[in-house]
């Protein structure tokens, strides 16, 4: 939807009714990936696509059926037939699409919610899934909207249930965090270990950012895993031997530049991890200077206790304070015994996670007086 906000944003000022058809998951070698989304206005308008250009003319038809019927409806399209008869993707793969109507109040919130994309304001839409083919499936109670808007500090609308709202809005706050997008199976009440009720939470903010420094076989793990977590990733070394893509093919972004230098001139949020691998005080002192002093929400270091002491050393000597230093995770990452890059890249991570959602690091087995998720 983020691709047609312009064009949605338009029509629903301008009171028209539309049905909008979101790829909910693929499998295989799909062509658009989940999120992707196509409206269709009652005058016969079409903006945005789901599949370039396979599927396009059965999903138009079905977001007439569903402008007329105002049900939602749920389909799936696999591999087209030899003879091309049949609707389906020549790409070998499978999508699943859901239609939604939505206009003239049929989408409470979505004004909003335009707004907030449009202004970049992290926002996540979970909309109850149809059975397959079309046809509500059941729902826990009778949802005036049928469908739940969340952010960091709230929620606006219901599923049916407050149960079902209340573990849905933790598993979408914690999508968006991540940028992610997803269906979410949960008990019809919320209960966990269920999947009676499927919810598609499609989220709408940027993926946080990793900053990675120093080009080194460990930080070829922390990419790759901070890659699998949903973060956008940048691997920055001032040697352009190392920093390379046959080296680091899960980096969404390689840069060869001085650290210090290439943080002072890139964006740092208060959602951004920056991990310093380097353990080279020639780069790490005047990066980390630097890294302290950004809103940034995590700053690790690797090095032994020995380096991290004479690291702090030259930090202070440099000027930072107490404050500032004490934001510092140094020596990086959680004791987990790790050894090898990969078991080193898990121990970071899990710290990382951690922090961001209060853990305390500990066996789950050994903490039977608290929730497990808080």
């Amino acid at each position: 939807m983020r691709d047609i906000v312009e064009g949605l944003t338009s029509w629903e000022a301008a009171g028209r009714r539309f049905a909008v058809a979101t790829v909910v998951r693929t499998w295989k070698s799909a062509p658009r990936r989940p999120g992707s989304s196509l409206a269709v206005a009652e005058d016969g308008e079409v903006i945005g696509s789901v599949s370039g250009g396979c599927v396009e003319g059965a999903v138009y038809e079905l977001a007439r059926e569903v402008l007329a019927s105002g049900e939602s409806a749920l389909v799936t399209y696999g591999v087209s037939d030899d003879d091309a008869l049949a609707v389906g993707l020549t790409c070998g793969g499978i999508i699943e699409i859901l239609v939604r109507p939505a206009g003239a109040g049929r989408f409470p919130g979505l004004a909003g919610v335009l707004d907030a994309i449009r202004a970049g304001r992290p926002v996540a839409v979970a909309s109850l899934l149809p059975a397959e083919g079309g046809g509500a499936e059941p729902e826990p109670t009778a949802a005036p909207s049928g469908r739940l808007i969340v952010t960091p500090s709230g929620t606006e609308g219901t599923l049916g249930d407050a149960g079902l709202d209340t573990a849905v809005t933790e598993r979408a706050q914690g999508l968006l965090a991540q940028g992610g997008t997803d269906v979410v199976r949960v008990g019809r009440a919320g209960e966990e270990r269920r999947d009676d009720v499927s919810v598609f939470v499609e989220s709408f903010a940027p993926p946080p950012r990793m900053l990675v420094f120093g080009a080194i076989d460990f930080a070829a793990a922390v990419a790759r895993t901070g890659k699998f977590l949903g973060y956008h990733v940048t691997v920055c070394d001032a040697r352009p031997v190392f920093a390379t893509r046959r080296r680091f093919p899960d980096a969404d972004e390689l840069v060869v530049d001085w650290p210090h230098r290439y943080l002072e001139g890139t964006e740092v949020d208060a959602n951004t991890v920056i991990c310093v691998l380097t353990h080279d005080p020639k780069f790490d002192v005047p990066l980390l200077q630097r890294a302290l002093r950004t809103p940034a929400r995590y700053i690790g270091a690797m090095g032994s206790r020995r380096t991290h002491e004479d690291r702090l050393r030259r930090l202070r000597e440099a000027g930072l304070t107490a404050p500032e230093l004490s934001r510092l995770s140094s020596p990086i990452g959680l004791d987990l015994g790790a050894r090898t890059p990969e078991e080193t890249a898990v121990a970071i991570m899990a710290e990382i996670i951690a922090l961001r959602w209060g853990g305390t690091g500990r066996r789950l087995t050994e903490m039977t007086a608290l929730p497990i998720h808080r």
